[in-house]
Formats: structure tokens, C-alpha cells, sequence
């Protein structure tokens, strides 16, 4: 890493950690808190560096994230950072041993929710466009910060606005913000999940007359999606993890007197290259005919498609993977690329056939569970590298 650059980064710190305390001190849960403060400081902040940005409103119109714009001198690609500035919930608050909307710094550690993930990758991404608007003439393309308040609820309705916003450039590759050194994320398993109906004859449970409810019909079927023979990882892909099927959710019945009519249940498959989408259902549409065959009922069960994300996985060469890498290298800083079992929003973006890279930062603790915060020390050397990385891909 250039001596230059480092001393850049070196100076930032301070005013990074600033911005990032005021927007931990903006509760921002998924789902339960008003997005309007924490992204008001940002707002704040952007114009007072005279930093182009606008709100981005899902087909409802409800709030779901803000975007930053750079546009440079010369033809090139655009290429963005993302960091998510939502926050999961904060669970037992009298678990935490201190505030989780605290923003304080104490022994090297930035303290609260959103501290790791990722309201100091969001306050970071914003210094490094405030970095670039001065020599933006000197830019191939453009750099895009989308900052999604969308995330924690698994909508990714950020991400979903950016690439519809016909006002937006297409970016070739996104980095994604998320906290640690060790690894940058540069795949993971698809998902395919679906909702199960399963009918049966509802009934009395005092009655002479015995029924096999939705509630035995829904469990032998859970019986059998447990058992269904997956494969293993497939050498020849390249194709780290193998695929995996979980049922997530149980829903039916109520009170002692009643066998229910109806269940619900949800299931979660894992999927990769070579068991894909439509292996998952092919899987799941069996165990469902199976079930039919065997505990038949009146009618039968309801298969509703809710998500379906592909696999993805860049080599090492690929953009904007060897970027990030070689600037980690560049610092000296010996980084994996890993395929990641769980999915996240590089999959979303792999289906608009968008790289993206995930998952490094500084290192952290406590992210979604009590006392999160983030380690400080190294946030010079992970600015750093973001910044050469944009750099390189932005050819300058």
C-alpha cells in the first residue's frame, strides 16, 4: 500500500469514527425504527461537502435506502460500495453492558448496533466518494455508495431501487461493506424457499372418528424433506459447499379441541451450480407427491415459490475481487477469498449478473447479539485498501 495513500487514511480515521457514532446513535432496526434520522445525518453530512445523493423509494414508495453518485471525467465503468445503515433488533437491552445505541468509544472499540454491521462501512464508503469528488475529472466511469435501509429484513430494497432507477448507472461490480479482515467473500450457495400448504379433513379430537390432520400430514412430510437425499459437494464445479435443505417454520392449529385442517411450513434450500433452483423444487415437489401417495387427503399440498436466488462465485482474476485482494495484498494483509454457506446480497446481485464482493472490514464482536462493536485499530489499513481498490477499478 502506497505510503501516500496511508496517510490519507491515517487522517479520515477521526472523522470517520465521528460520523459513524452519530449514526449509531440513530436507532435504525429493521422493521421497527423510522430510516428518516439516520439517514438525515448522512444527508446532512453529503451536503455539506456539496457530495451529489438522493433517496431511493421502493414501487410503494416507502424509504429503502439513499444512493451517492460520482460520475468521472472519462468513459469507463461504474463501479459501488455498499453498506447497510439498518440495524438488526437489539434483542434483551438489559443483556448489553452498555447502551446499544452508545456511539462511544471505549479501550480502541466503537460501541453499539450497527457499529460492525455496518453503519462504520457506511461512514467509511462516504469519505472515500467525498475523497474522489475532488479528482473526479481523473476518473475512467463513476462511483456509486448505495447505503440500503432495506437490508436486515432480507428485502435488500435498496439494492432493488438502485438497479431499477433508470436514472442510475448500471455498476460492472459492487463491494459490500460487512466487518472482517480474515476473509473477503467472493461467492455463496443460492436459496430457493418456499411455503407448503398442507390440506387434511379438520376434526374433533374427543370424536369416535379418527383423522389424519394437516398437523400428521405436515410432520411426515417434514419427516421426509429431512431424509431426501441431497449430493454432496461436486468436485469438478470448482464448488466448495454442497447444498443443504431446512424446514424453517411450522405453522398450524390452535387451542386442545381441534385437529386442524390446514398447515403451513417453510423451507429453506442451499443451492449451487450443479443443484440449482430447479433441482430444489424437483427435490421438494417429490417429498410432496410422496407424501400424497401415502397419507392421501382430499387436496393436495400447495407448493408457493417466495425467493429464488442463483450460486455465485468469482475467481481470484475477476473484477471487483482482484481489486480488493491485490489491495489487501498491497498492504500486506493476507486475505481469503471464501465462498460463503449463507446467502447474502451478492446473490441478488449475481441474478442481475453483478459481481460483488463481501465481507471485509475491520474485525469486530457481538454482530446481531448483545454488546456489538467494532475494532478501531485497524481501520486506517481497511480504508486504505477500499480506497486503492476503487482507485485501481476507476483506473486511476
Amino acid at each position: 500500500m502506497s505510503e501516500n495513500l496511508q496517510q490519507v487514511a491515517e487522517a479520515r480515521t477521526a472523522s470517520v469514527v465521528e460520523l459513524a457514532s452519530e449514526l449509531i446513535r440513530r436507532p435504525s432496526r429493521a422493521g421497527i425504527d423510522e430510516y428518516g434520522p439516520v439517514l438525515g445525518v448522512l444527508e446532512d453530512w453529503l451536503a455539506a461537502r456539496g457530495l451529489p445523493h438522493r433517496r431511493l423509494h421502493d414501487d410503494a414508495g416507502a424509504l429503502v435506502g439513499l444512493l451517492v453518485e460520482i460520475p468521472g471525467g472519462r468513459p469507463g465503468s461504474w463501479w459501488a460500495l455498499d453498506a447497510c445503515v439498518d440495524t438488526a433488533p437489539y434483542g434483551d437491552e438489559s443483556a448489553w453492558s452498555f447502551p446499544p445505541v452508545s456511539g462511544d468509544i471505549v479501550d480502541g472499540w466503537l460501541l453499539g448496533r450497527g457499529s460492525a454491521d455496518s453503519k462504520l462501512a457506511a461512514a467509511m464508503f462516504c469519505h472515500i466518494a467525498a475523497d474522489l469528488h475532488g479528482r473526479a475529472a481523473d476518473l475512467h466511469g463513476g462511483l456509486a455508495v448505495l447505503l440500503d435501509v432495506d437490508e436486515h429484513t432480507g428485502g435488500f430494497g435498496g439494492a432493488r431501487a438502485y438497479l431499477t432507477d433508470e436514472a442510475a448507472a448500471r455498476p460492472a461490480g459492487v463491494m459490500i461493506g460487512y466487518p472482517g479482515m480474515d476473509e473477503v467473500v467472493v461467492g455463496g450457495r443460492g436459496l430457493w424457499r418456499a411455503t407448503i400448504t398442507v390440506h387434511a379433513p379438520s376434526g374433533h379430537s374427543g370424536s369416535s372418528k379418527t383423522v389424519v390432520g394437516a398437523i400428521s400430514r405436515a410432520a411426515h412430510l417434514v419427516r421426509l424433506l429431512d431424509t431426501a437425499d441431497l449430493p454432496g459437494v461436486d468436485e469438478g464445479s470448482g464448488f466448495p459447499l454442497a447444498p443443504k435443505l431446512s424446514v424453517t417454520a411450522f405453522h398450524g392449529g390452535q387451542g386442545f379441541s381441534v385437529t386442524p385442517d390446514r398447515v403451513d411450513i417453510n423451507v429453506d434450500v442451499r443451492t449451487t451450480p450443479a443443484f440449482d433452483a430447479h433441482d430444489a423444487e424437483t427435490l421438494v415437489r417429490k417429498a410432496v407427491a410422496e407424501l400424497d401417495a401415502e397419507l392421501p387427503a382430499p387436496a393436495p399440498p400447495e407448493v408457493t415459490l417466495v425467493a429464488a436466488w442463483p450460486p455465485f462465485r468469482l475467481a481470484e482474476d475477476e473484477q471487483p475481487a482482484a481489486a480488493l485482494l491485490g489491495a489487501a495484498a498491497e498492504s500486506g494483509l493476507a486475505v481469503k477469498a471464501k465462498t460463503a454457506g449463507p446467502s447474502n446480497i451478492g446473490n441478488l446481485l449475481a441474478g442481475e449478473g453483478i459481481w460483488a464482493t463481501a465481507g471485509f472490514g475491520v474485525p469486530y464482536e457481538g454482530l446481531h447479539g448483545i454488546d456489538e462493536r467494532a475494532h478501531l485499530a485497524e481501520l486506517p489499513t481497511v480504508y486504505a485498501v477500499y480506497q486503492r481498490a476503487v482507485l485501481d477499478l476507476l483506473g486511476c
